[in-house]
């Protein structure tokens, strides 16, 4: 495996749980979002990739990373990223960063403790929030109130699939602290339904995420930019319905991802509840 493309999964930005770069924001600031998501998602699946060894995932993340400094043997997914935030005199490190969680991923299929899951997603989530403030010129004390929603996010698709992550990968981020107090194990995850110990790992991690979401409630009435803004308000409100729905809902053996007349509607009710505040204000 030589190119970074023999193992792309087909998956795009409208696969997504979440908004990317969605007609709401500016057109001038969708392409830099784009590309940067084009970016992610190649490395992404090399990260993913089911038959792939962990040699071959870390040469080609290797390719990412030269393409991102410039050299002519980097990936063209990385070139074509760095020279987008050339252009717009953006900071790499971001792009590097997500490039670290990566190459953590080909390496790394457990975790001890929450706080060593948040530190993975300090690398593989909160880059992207952050990069995307940066694409809009916002103050960077938008922030920690980022950081927290975009670990809720990660923390969420992590819920979601964490039984697909399990049998396809061998990767779990229900961190080991979780199933010891709840008395279950990580081969629970190989049912076709939870057990009642796995059921509350689960939720101690949705309630955990709340709490994240609690701290980036106040994330979209920060940003100046109102188009970006309302994109946040809509995600923000499409994360709290799938933290409820982890409590409710078992990810092993029902859907917890929302139906896109789901996600439309719920988005249009936060959009129009986030201009109404913003426009009070």
């Amino acid at each position: 495996m030589s190119q970074v493309a023999e193992l792309a999964s087909g998956k795009g930005a409208k696969d997504e749980n979440f908004p990317v770069a969605s007609f709401l924001l500016k057109p001038d600031h969708r392409a830099p979002i784009m590309a940067f998501y084009r970016f992610a998602r190649a490395a992404d699946d090399i990260a993913d990739h089911a038959s792939a060894s962990p040699d071959e995932k870390l040469a080609l993340l290797g390719q990412m990373r030269r393409g991102l400094d410039g050299a002519k043997d980097g990936a063209a997914e990385g070139l074509a990223l760095r020279d987008v935030m050339a252009e717009r005199c953006l900071d790499p490190l971001h792009a590097h960063e997500l490039l670290d969680a990566f190459e953590q991923d080909a390496t790394v299929h457990r975790y001890e403790t929450w706080a060593e899951l948040m530190a993975y997603c300090r690398l593989s989530a909160m880059p992207v929030g952050r990069y995307v403030l940066d694409v809009h010129g916002e103050d960077r004390r938008t922030w920690p109130a980022s950081d927290a929603l975009c670990a809720a996010l990660q923390v969420i698709n992590h819920l979601q699939d964490c039984a697909k992550d399990y049998r396809a990968l061998d990767r779990v981020y229900i961190p080991a602290e979780t199933f010891a107090a709840t008395g279950s194990r990580i081969e629970d995850l190989a049912a076709p339904a939870a057990s009642p110990g796995l059921s509350e790992a689960i939720h101690i991690l949705a309630r955990r995420t709340g709490g994240l979401l609690e701290e980036s409630a106040v994330f979209a009435s920060m940003i100046a930019d109102t188009r970006l803004a309302t994109e946040v308000a809509i995600i923000q409100r499409l994360a709290e319905k799938l933290v409820r729905r982890l409590l409710e809902r078992d990810p092993l053996s029902e859907r917890v991802h929302h139906s896109k007349s789901e996600t439309a509607w719920i988005s249009l009710t936060a959009a129009a509840s986030h201009l109404l505040m913003r426009r009070r204000r």
